[in-house]
């Protein structure tokens, strides 16, 4: 079932995201995670980046996390309404973190 958002006519979920995992994935990952883009950072963490269709799809990219046994840090909607330029850039809207068992 798919659902759209009233005030949007958008899919329920969709939009675009950043996931970050705790270590380091090779780009051949890519792939596998839908076409994200990953960025391997400084800090010993990689950016999973891109746009996802809807809730059930960003459900499967997290179960695709899960599978690599890296931990989670971080999952952010970023919100692409205003436009990227040098002096605003996109900025995520929230930042959920999964909690400490």
């Amino acid at each position: 079932m798919s659902e759209t958002h009233g005030a949007t006519g958008r899919r329920r979920g969709a939009g675009r995201y950043e996931i970050r995992l705790q270590g380091h994935l090779d780009a051949r990952w890519s792939e596998w995670f839908d076409g994200l883009t990953l960025t391997r950072e400084s800090d010993g963490t990689t950016l999973l980046a891109g746009a996802v269709v809807d809730q059930a799809a960003l459900h499967g990219l997290l179960q695709k996390v899960r599978d690599t046994g890296l931990p989670l840090v971080s999952v952010t909607p970023v919100d692409v309404t205003r436009p990227r330029t040098p002096s605003n850039p996109v900025k995520p809207s929230k930042s959920i973190k999964p909690s400490q068992p």
